[in-house]
């Protein structure tokens, strides 16, 4: 089996929010299937992130996929994500691109490029992207 291009990693500081954030995209987005993982929450079911926990989705995502696309919902999240790719086997490291992109938006540009097969970079930048035409329709108000 030949891996899909790229899988995305979810980093929330809520396991809830990530799910339904993955919900959203699956139910949006009906005609591709993009390998996504989660890294939300702590393992006590409380709110925050785990370095370590980040490691692991990416490490399952590298397994299946070519590269692997990092979206975190805030602050601290992003820090983890930052924190997981320095402790990242280099090779697993350069296959992976951390996004500043807005979570939900980000996430459904990202799901949809990857779903139709483009690589990391034009998945990223999708992802950065997404944004836009909603600033665009609020600066239209």
């Amino acid at each position: 089996m030949s891996p899909v291009s790229v899988g995305i990693v979810l980093v929330s500081h809520s396991r809830a929010l990530a799910e339904a954030a993955e919900d959203l995209a699956r139910r949006l987005i009906v005609a591709v299937d993009v390998p996504v993982e989660t890294a939300a929450g702590l393992a006590d079911g409380g709110l925050g992130t785990d370095p370590g926990a980040v490691v692991e989705a990416v490490e399952r995502l590298t397994e299946r996929c070519e590269g692997v696309l990092v979206l975190a919902d805030l602050g601290s999240g992003i820090m983890s994500a930052e924190m997981a790719l320095e402790m990242l086997d280099p090779a697993l490291a350069e296959r992976t691109r951390l996004s500043a992109a807005p979570f939900i938006e980000g996430l459904l540009g990202a799901y949809g490029a990857a779903g139709i097969g483009k690589d990391l970079q034009a998945v990223a930048t999708e992802a950065d992207g997404a944004a836009e035409a909603k600033r665009s329709q609020v600066a239209a108000f």
